[in-house]
C-alpha cells in the first residue's frame, strides 16, 4: 500500500510545482529561473524537516514515503533544473547558468540541513 501513498503525495507535488514556478517566474523579469530554484529549495527545507521528524520519532515511515517520497519527489525537480541550465548557455548565458547550479546546489543542501537541524532540535 506504500504505493499508493507516493502516488497521492506525487499528485500533490506535481501541481504544486507548476503553481508555485509559475507564480515566481511571473514576477521576475530575469532569465534566471527562479521558480525552479524556489521550488526546488522549497522541497529541500520540506525533506530535511521531514527526515529531521522521521528520524526523531515524530513522523512514521508511511508519512516519509508519503510526503517526502511522493510529495517532495514531484515539487522538486532534477531534470528542470539541468534542462534550465543547459538553456542558459545555449543562450550565451554560461555564468548565469553556473550560478543556478552551484547556488541552487548550495542552498538546497543547506535548506535540508537546517531544516533537519530545526526539527532534530524540538524533537530530539
Amino acid at each position: 500500500m506504500m504505493w499508493l501513498l507516493v502516488a497521492l503525495g506525487a499528485a500533490a507535488g506535481a501541481p504544486l510545482r507548476y503553481l508555485v514556478d509559475r507564480a515566481v517566474q511571473v514576477r521576475h523579469a530575469s532569465d534566471f529561473p527562479w521558480g525552479t530554484f524556489t521550488v526546488n529549495v522549497t522541497g529541500c527545507l520540506l525533506l530535511g524537516v521531514l527526515t529531521g521528524a522521521v528520524r526523531g520519532g515524530g513522523l512514521g515511515p508511511a508519512a516519509q514515503v508519503w510526503m517526502g517520497t511522493g510529495l517532495c519527489g514531484a515539487l522538486t525537480t532534477y531534470s528542470t533544473f539541468s534542462y534550465e541550465a543547459l538553456r542558459l548557455v545555449e543562450r550565451g548565458r554560461p555564468g548565469l547558468a553556473l550560478a543556478n547550479v552551484l547556488g541552487a546546489t548550495a542552498v538546497g543542501l543547506g535548506a535540508v540541513a537546517l531544516g533537519w537541524w530545526l526539527v532534530r532540535g524540538a524533537v530530539g
